[in-house]
This record gives C-alpha cells, structure tokens and sequence, in this order.
C-alpha cells in the first residue's frame, strides 16, 4: 500500500491526470480538429498494442507475429455487436466480448504453439494470424473482403484514455509480479526456470492471454472509432508494425513502447504529405533510430566497462 501512494507513483499519475485535462480541454475549445484527434486515436490503440506484444515479446521472450489476428477478433466482435445491437451497453458489451473471444483464442491456439521456440513460433503465430484474415474474409456476416462499415462511433478521447492508462497499470503490475518476474526468468533461461520449479508453459500461455486479451481491446476501440473495419486492415504488415514500436522502443520496455508508439504515429502522419517517398522515408527514419539505439546501448557498455576497469585500479592500488 505504501509503495503505491509513493512519490513516484503520485507525480505519475498527477502528470497523467494533467495530460488527459489539457487534451480535454483542447478538444473542447476545437482546438484540435479531427486530424489531431485521429492521430491521438491512432498513438493510443498502439500504445495498448505494443505493450501487450511487449508483455509477449519482451517480457517473456516469445516471438509472436500473430498480434494483429488478435486485434481483428475484437474488431470484428464489438463492431458486430454494436450494429446488431442498440443500446447503450452495446459499446461495453462488445469490448468484453472482443477482449474475451481474442483471450480464448490466444489460451487455444497459445498451448500447442507455446511449445516451440524462435522462428518456429513466429511462423506459427502469423500463420494463425492469417488464417483468423481468410476466415473473415470468407464469411458473411463479417462482409467477407469489404468488411463493415457505418460502425457506430461509440469511442472518444475519454474512452481511448481510459482504456489505454488501464492497459499500462495492469500490464505493469502483473511484470512487477510475482507472476511477471516469472515470465522474465523464462525470457532470461527456460531451462532454468524450469529446474527451479516454474511452470514454463502455464506462464507463457498466461503472458499469451493477457496480451491477447488487451489486443482485443484495442480492436473494438479501432472498430468503434473508425467505422470501417476489413480483413486487410489487420494482415501481416500490421504485425509487423506493432513489433516495430515494441522493438524500437526496447524489448521488455513499457515506457519505450509507449515513447515508439507516439513517435511513429506522429512521423506517419507527417509523411502522408509525400505520398510517394513514404514508404522510403519511413523506413529510413526507422533505420537511423536502430542505429542510434545500437549507439547510444554500445557507448553505455564501453563506459561500464571503463567504470569497472577504474574501480579494479582503485581497489588493486589498496
């Protein structure tokens, strides 16, 4: 209890608090028009994204390129619920419904994939994720290739901050667990988490369901935000592009996840002015920000070493 009303925790969430009043307020006074709010709309559903393939990828060191299949379960499930469904709950119940389904799924497919490791898991997930697009693809009630339209707008700038501050505090609290200090001692050594007693496969199918789970989340709000939903929305480049924010901005790193998130969303939407040279700058910027990173990781390494040379001096000379 005392660790959770800490200085820290109180500034935190003091400037969180802040952050959703001025953009309020800014909405309010129409300040930020719809372009601004699209990219808000777009920095929030990543942030739930990247950080639940983060609690995946980084946290427990499973290679997962099936996130975006996850992400069109709860699409296609709120979306369907709301235009079938009018009432006010409508919106809640499709975001349960979103996020339970894409949990089932990722607990289903989670226990025979788990199993394998490397580039034999991320085949697997995308292939799974590609199938969950061709099924969609295939059915009616989900419009087949065109997908739905005319979705009703049910998320705002309150509920996309709702639900993205959620995503990070459970997230965050479940890694600082002792469930989520399991998960990171299968990422560091499997087979030693697994001579000291953890349950290598109940954890990560566990890690697998959480971020499945949140992924649904972040399915329904684009559903609902965006009126248009289609199978190619949620292919393997939309996988490919979250592990990208989760990746630049550090594996087994909330705050980089969400730093990436921001910061792409905000280079995308710049760079749709030059439609032509997009894709190059985009990956170009991508490029320069790895190299930095290596830079940056590389120098820190070198002064440590220098650090623990000087301290191996000091004490010798005693």
């Amino acid at each position: 209890m005392k660790q959770l009303f800490s200085f820290k925790n109180l500034k935190y969430s003091a400037c969180v608090v802040a952050l959703f009043g001025v953009i309020q307020l800014l909405i309010s006074l129409n300040i930020f028009d719809d372009y601004y709010q699209i990219t808000i709309a777009t920095i929030c559903i990543n942030i739930i994204l990247a950080v639940s393939l983060n609690l995946i990828a980084g946290f427990t060191g499973q290679f997962s390129l099936g996130h975006a299949g996850f992400m069109s379960i709860g699409a296609y499930a709120c979306a369907l619920i709301t235009l079938n469904i009018n009432s006010n709950y409508s919106f809640f119940l499709g975001i349960f419904v979103g996020a339970i389904l894409s949990a089932l799924l990722g607990f289903v497919i989670g226990i025979p994939t788990l199993r394998l490791k490397g580039d034999y898991l991320a085949i697997a997930t995308l292939g799974m994720a590609e199938i969950i697009k061709i099924i969609a693809q295939n059915l009616e009630f989900t419009g087949g290739a065109a997908g739905l339209s005319d979705i009703p707008q049910y998320t705002n700038w309150v509920w996309l901050f709702f639900f993205t501050a959620g995503t990070v505090v459970v997230i965050k609290n479940f890694i600082n667990s002792s469930h989520g200090r399991a998960c990171v001692s299968i990422r560091e050594d499997e087979i030693a988490s697994e001579v000291m007693g953890i349950n290598t496969t109940k954890y990560k199918v566990l890690a697998f369901v959480i971020g499945a789970f949140f992924a649904g989340i972040a399915g329904a709000l684009y559903s609902t935000y965006f009126y248009v939903i289609n199978p190619g929305l949620f292919g393997f480049l939309k996988s490919v592009d979250i592990l990208v924010i989760v990746v630049i901005g550090g594996m087994g790193s909330i705050r980089g996840s969400i730093i990436a998130s921001i910061l792409l969303a905000i280079v995308s939407t710049y760079l749709q002015d030059f439609p032509e040279i997009r894709m190059i700058l985009y990956s170009l910027i991508l490029v320069v920000v790895m190299l930095a990173r290596e830079f940056i990781k590389t120098k820190k390494i070198n002064l440590d070493i220098l650090n623990i040379k000087k301290y191996i001096k000091t004490n010798g000379a005693r």
